[in-house]
């Protein structure tokens, strides 16, 4: 065979592949777009029933929605009528009340047009019977009247003499009386208003929640808080307050700075309420030197060493019988300068020894002995002059009267303390009967401090307890209540409560 043969061959064979190859996928493609309409068929049957199934969901849950609905509708229409049933039969009731009110109105109305027609009736009553009497006495009431009245008068003319006479004498001594009353008031000019208490016991509290603050966990602040200052903390149902009580007003001051610098920091625990405290005494030391300084300049008295004039600022805390000490020693001294320039004496002396005839009374719980006794050994060991000295010490006549001054000193004090309203005799027993129940504690070996409180019914002792173990603490409460049985005189009872606590401070570092 030729080579054009077989070209021509292989043409023909490779013609006659591509057409059964495209033969081939005809049959192929037809075969394929049978099944994928099968598939879209089965697809579109899928489709309908999920679409059955969905709509018969939502008509069932539109079903359960409709009859929910319906019965809330139900109680709410029950419910409208309910109220509109109570509504009509308070509108019955108002208007059964209008007709009463109206029927009450309408007899008061009558009421009063019967009483102003009865008035009237009486006035003419009235005027018709007083001119039958002028008529039968042929005169008026006025003329009446004027008769009377010189009738009488002459005669009670003697007695009346008299009566002038005694009004004339009593308007004597009123005169004289009232004579005295400026004079002694031009004596007492220079008086300080009376003062039984300085310091404000009543705390403000910014809201009712810093209460839980200050009681503490169980307490445990408030009992910090009242041993470390010896007050007694009253907190009760009045909001926004809680009032401090103790005998003692330095203590008070101290607690209230403590506890108003507490609630403004707001962070109370134990040891922020020492810490507190400490800082509250510092200020109050400042304030006592502060007042001695300004007593003594008022009292124009100079060159004091600075210890002295703390231990005067101290009487500022201090009252005698409801009137404070320091102002009373200040107002003493301004009348002792005046006597004593109206009676030629020593006018320096004479107001140093009125300013310091109380001194003592600011240690005298500390120290043994009567106050003026403690004054004078207070002068004596400042150097001041014995002229001073002595004219302090005899205000009390413990001492007699060595200079004209210890007698200027004794009437200024006498002017200053008697007259009305300036003391009062119950509160210095009642503060006398509380130290002395402080002192018999303080006397007891091992105890540290002690504080009378609630109004002197319950004492409260520290005690060292390096010193004082638990059963001695408990012998020591016995003995401090025996004592006070057998040398104080009070109503009820005394609570006696001894302290006895332990710190261990460690420090990491």
């Amino acid at each position: 065979m030729s080579i054009q043969t077989i070209l021509l061959l292989l043409a023909l064979a490779g013609i006659a592949g591509i057409g059964i190859g495209y033969f081939l996928r005809l049959i192929i493609s037809l075969g394929k777009r049978g099944s994928m309409e099968l598939e879209i068929r089965k697809m579109r049957l899928d489709a309908e029933e999920r679409s059955k199934r969905i709509v018969e969901e939502a008509e069932a849950r539109a079903k359960e929605k409709e009859g929910q609905i319906g019965s809330e509708l139900k109680e709410r229409a029950n419910e409208l009528k309910a109220t509109e049933e109570r509504l009509v039969r308070k509108e019955e009731l108002l208007d059964k009340r209008q007709n009463m009110l109206d029927t009450e109105q309408e007899t008061l109305t009558k009421r009063s047009t019967e009483l102003a027609s009865a008035k009237e009736k009486a006035e003419e009553l009235a005027k018709a019977q007083q001119e039958k009497l002028e008529k039968v006495a042929h005169l008026s009431a006025e003329e009446a009247k004027n008769d009377l009245v010189k009738s009488v008068e002459k005669q009670y003319e003697s007695d009346l003499e008299s009566r002038m006479h005694k009004l004339e004498i009593a308007g004597n001594e009123r005169l004289e009386q009232r004579a005295k009353e400026i004079l002694t008031t031009a004596v007492h000019r220079l008086g300080n208003s009376v003062v039984s208490d300085v310091l404000a016991t009543t705390i403000s509290l910014p809201s009712d929640e810093i209460k839980g603050k200050i009681i503490g966990k169980e307490g445990r602040n408030i009992r910090a808080f009242e041993r470390a200052t010896g007050v007694d903390v009253i907190i009760d149902d009045t909001p926004g307050t809680i009032t401090l009580s103790s005998f003692d007003p330095i203590r008070r001051q101290v607690a209230r700075i403590a506890l108003e610098n507490l609630i403004l920091d707001g962070r109370i625990q134990p040891a922020k309420i020492e810490e507190m405290v400490k800082k509250a005494e510092e200020e109050i030391n400042t304030i006592i030197k502060k007042k001695g300084a300004e007593a003594a300049y008022n009292a124009k008295v100079q060159n004091l060493d600075p210890k002295l004039l703390m231990i005067l600022g101290r009487l500022y805390f201090r009252t005698s019988y409801g009137q404070n000490v320091l102002d009373h020693s200040v107002e003493v001294a301004h009348l002792a300068g005046m006597l004593a320039a109206e009676l030629g004496a020593n006018e320096a002396v004479a107001r140093a020894g009125a300013l310091f005839h109380d001194i003592g009374k600011a240690v005298d719980h500390e120290v043994p002995g009567t106050h003026v006794e403690i004054g004078r050994r207070i002068l004596q060991k400042f150097g001041v002059d014995e002229a001073v000295v002595k004219a302090m010490q005899a205000h009390h006549e413990e001492y007699p009267y060595e200079t004209p001054e210890s007698m200027i000193v004794q009437v200024a004090d006498a002017i200053s303390g008697g007259r009305p309203g300036a003391r009062r005799d119950s509160i210095e027993n009642y503060i006398k009967r509380l130290e002395e129940l402080e002192a018999i504690a303080n006397q007891q070996a091992g105890v540290e401090k002690s504080y009378a409180i609630s109004a002197g019914r319950e004492i409260r002792v520290i005690v060292k307890p390096e010193e004082i173990t638990d059963l001695d603490a408990r012998k020591l409460a016995r003995d401090i209540a025996d004592r006070v049985e057998k040398e104080l005189q009070y109503p009820g009872e005394i609570k006696v409560s001894v302290i006895r606590e332990t710190r261990v401070i460690e420090y990491a570092r």
